[in-house]
């Protein structure tokens, strides 16, 4: 199956870089793409606990969907979610 998700904090290729490295960690995850002008993670998947795991991946990192609250601690991880993925390009 194929989903997308919105998300906040997503900027620029940094981000969209270790988004990209860390989801695709997360089993029956592929397919992986990232619009970073509509702050939009697309990937497909086999399950639905495994779109759940990305989710939940995207929050720990710091781009919590646009469901979520987008707190002061999620903006924090995502500078430095995003620095990372600079520094790993």
């Amino acid at each position: 199956m194929h989903t997308s998700i919105i998300v906040q904090n997503l900027k620029c290729g940094g981000c969209a870089n270790t988004i990209t490295n860390k989801i695709s960690e997360i089993e029956n995850i592929s397919d992986i793409h990232i619009d970073i002008d509509e702050s939009r993670v697309s990937f497909n998947f086999i399950k639905d606990s495994d779109a759940l795991a990305v989710k939940d991946k995207l929050k720990n990192l710091g781009y919590p969907s646009i469901d979520d609250d987008n707190s002061l601690v999620s903006k924090a991880k995502s500078f430095v979610s995003c620095a990372t993925g600079k520094i790993s390009k």
